[in-house]
């Protein structure tokens, strides 16, 4: 067996080791997640660490819907990875890229037009990607979330929404294709600083823009009232220094009952969002069981629409919570964290487009993979980037997984300095119980998905309910 592999071409072991590789980082993860599965089916009553923090029902239903989540996660992983598999074995790459050139040919293209054929190739890639992931992304929606009380979308609002995402991603996608290939094709030598330059310019762009100019499209932006909380987070921005121009809460439950909150912005800038689900006085989820009346004709005919499924508890945080949850998030930008995650991304970036330049011109790459008359540059960012930097992928991904735990501990430290150790000491766990998270780990899957520490693993550091 080791003597057919060493005279094997060079080709053909790079696309076999390509194949192997893909299959062991399938099998590890797939290692992992059967392990936390036992960990669901096993763990079936309330630990004794967590009595006082959550029910026999909440515990219940999150380690259902965990269970539900991780076995559909299974079987949509095995499809990806055999999809995948069955691409490289069939020629499928090489064979898109045939039918791409047809495409540009019925506009009175030739094949020298390279970016107008890679061009072809994204739309129709992204296409066949879309395809293949709707069955999928609609039996996580309209199923497994549905199930669990968190879907709020109606099948044509989802379609609505799919349809619009893909229409935007391919109005940024290709444009930024099209520059890159032909920074890459005229930037001589040293195309791959120009290269490097030209991403880090269109994320900054991208990061920029997003929550001004592109999540508007998806969802209802509108400004956090005037009142108590607006005054709390103004007063909080401005004890830290912290340049915030604008609070704005986000209309998420009209996708899910999931809730979040987040900054972005440049210098000073700063804009906070607020998932309305996140905010106790603002979700609509916990209108849904106020008053008991007999529908209006309006509300009837608009049972059609997404709406609000009434709960039986009330989702998100109080006003002292939220401005816990957000001192955590405020001690992220306080402590660089957000700079020290551009700086790695980009040093990151650099070294791939540098490498990416020293193995471009290596033929036997574009061999492996079915191209024996031309080297594509898109086909080569695909080859070197996606199969070639797998392994270094994935222990980036690890070295990342691992920092981010730390800094989100750093970031609960944070806002317990400020004074806020109890109230996000409650967040999290009412957090936890919106979300269903479930709070048992199986120690090898945790340390190796998990960007954020286990509940208890926080809970613990913040020293118990009554700290300040």
């Amino acid at each position: 067996m080791l003597q057919t592999i060493l005279e094997l071409s060079i080709e053909n072991k790079i696309f076999y080791a390509v194949l192997v590789f893909s299959w062991t980082v399938y099998l590890w993860e797939a290692y992992l997640a059967h392990r936390q599965r036992r960990t669901y089916k096993s763990t079936t009553h309330v630990p004794v660490e967590l009595g006082k923090i959550m029910d026999l029902e909440t515990f219940e239903k999150s380690r259902l819907y965990q269970l539900d989540k991780s076995n559909f996660s299974f079987w949509s992983g095995l499809y990806s990875e055999t999809e995948g598999t069955l691409i490289l074995l069939l020629g499928g790459i090489p064979f898109l890229w045939s039918v791409s050139g047809d495409v540009i040919a019925r506009f009175g293209l030739g094949r020298e037009y390279e970016i107008s054929q890679s061009l072809a190739f994204l739309i129709l890639a992204t296409l066949f990607s879309a395809c293949t992931g709707l069955p999928w992304s609609i039996y996580n929606t309209f199923v497994i979330e549905e199930k669990h009380g968190f879907n709020q979308q109606t099948l044509g609002f989802f379609l609505k929404d799919a349809g619009k995402k893909f229409v935007v991603t391919q109005c940024i996608l290709l444009p930024v294709t099209a520059l890159l290939l032909y920074i890459i094709k005229m930037g001589g030598d040293y195309f791959f600083i120009y290269a490097w330059l030209f991403t880090l310019a269109v994320s900054l762009v991208l990061v920029t823009i997003y929550a001004d100019y592109i999540a508007p499209l998806f969802d209802k932006f509108t400004p956090l009232p005037e009142g108590e909380l607006k005054e709390e987070i103004e007063n909080m921005a401005k004890s830290i220094s912290f340049p915030l121009t604008k609070v704005y809460v986000v209309e998420g439950s009209k996708r899910s009952s999931h809730s979040n909150a987040y900054f972005y912005g440049f210098f000073k800038n700063k804009r906070i969002v607020l998932f309305d689900t996140l905010l106790e006085d603002y979700s609509p989820l916990n209108k849904g069981g106020e008053a008991e009346s007999e529908p209006s004709e309006e509300e009837e005919e608009n049972e059609s629409k997404p709406k609000p499924k009434p709960k039986n508890k009330k989702q998100g945080c109080n006003n002292p919570e939220v401005l816990a949850v957000l001192g955590h998030e405020l001690g992220h930008w306080k402590l660089g964290h957000t700079v020290k995650n551009i700086v790695i991304s980009q040093m990151n970036s650099f070294l791939c487009f540098f490498l990416f330049a020293a193995l471009i011109g290596r033929k036997e790459l574009f061999l492996a993979f079915g191209f024996l008359d031309s080297q594509p540059t898109l086909i080569g960012l695909m080859i070197i980037f996606q199969f070639i930097f797998s392994p270094y992928n994935e222990l980036l991904s690890f070295c990342l997984t691992v920092l981010s735990r730390r800094f989100e501990f750093q970031a609960d430290a944070f806002a317990l300095a400020m004074g806020r150790a109890s109230e996000l000491y409650s967040a999290l766990i009412k957090l936890n119980k919106d979300n269903l998270g479930f709070p048992v780990a199986d120690w090898l899957f945790s340390t190796w998905h998990y960007s954020h520490p286990p509940l208890l693993e926080r809970l613990r550091a913040l020293g118990g309910p009554k700290r300040d």
